[in-house]
């Protein structure tokens, strides 16, 4: 991560912007001191829990359906 002031980044923003879309992050700093980060936005699509990557896959289901799920499953899709 590189750091950059508030000076800067204000004689600079586009230069910044462009750093960020390329996947850099930038803390922006006031007097030597971190205040903020600048990096590239996720997707907007994507939701993360607070557990994502602490744990073991969990099934869903924890005894056989005798095939009602995939048959809900087709009941659902129709046609497509």
């Amino acid at each position: 991560m590189d750091k950059i002031s508030i000076q800067d980044l204000k004689a600079g923003l586009s230069g910044a912007i462009a750093q960020a879309e390329g996947g850099q992050t930038l803390v922006i700093t006031r007097h030597h001191a971190e205040v903020a980060t600048l990096g590239p936005a996720g997707p907007a699509h994507v939701r993360r829990g607070a557990n994502v990557g602490k744990a073991r896959l969990k099934p869903a289901l924890t005894s056989g359906t005798r095939g009602r799920a995939l048959k809900a499953l087709l009941e659902d899709r129709g046609d497509r």
